[in-house]
């Protein structure tokens, strides 16, 4: 957690609304390690002792809320694992699988800052 998100509220977002544009780089012991967590199941992974996990509780993470045109939009950058593991419990989007987030407002031109003028393409 940073400095910056430390005050900010904690909400439940559907999975699915999600968007992620950069693509992970992944560490597959440590998801199958959230995964367990989630349903239970606490198991440590290397970067995560046992005493750390919260039993069925990841820790939040970092999603952009853009609203533009009466819409909602999140965007996350980070918690690439965390985000493999509620995928893995969703069946490949088959189930609704709630993420935990910190909800940090940004505006259109935030995104730009990290994707460059392609974010125009991902508002309707």
């Amino acid at each position: 957690m940073s400095f910056q998100s430390a005050t900010l509220k904690t909400e439940y977002v559907p999975l699915n609304q999600i968007r992620r544009p950069i693509p992970p780089v992944l560490d597959l012991q440590k998801i199958d390690a959230m995964e367990s967590t989630l349903k239970g199941t606490p198991m440590a992974s290397a970067t995560c002792g046992i005493d750390d996990i919260q039993s069925g509780e990841l820790p939040p993470v970092d999603v952009f809320l853009v609203r533009q045109q009466g819409k909602s939009y999140y965007f996350a950058f980070g918690g690439c694992h965390r985000f493999q593991a509620y995928d893995r419990l969703s069946e490949g989007g088959k189930k609704e699988v709630q993420v935990k987030c910190r909800i940090l407002p940004a505006t259109k031109q935030t995104l730009k800052l990290y994707l460059g003028s392609s974010v125009d393409e991902m508002f309707d």
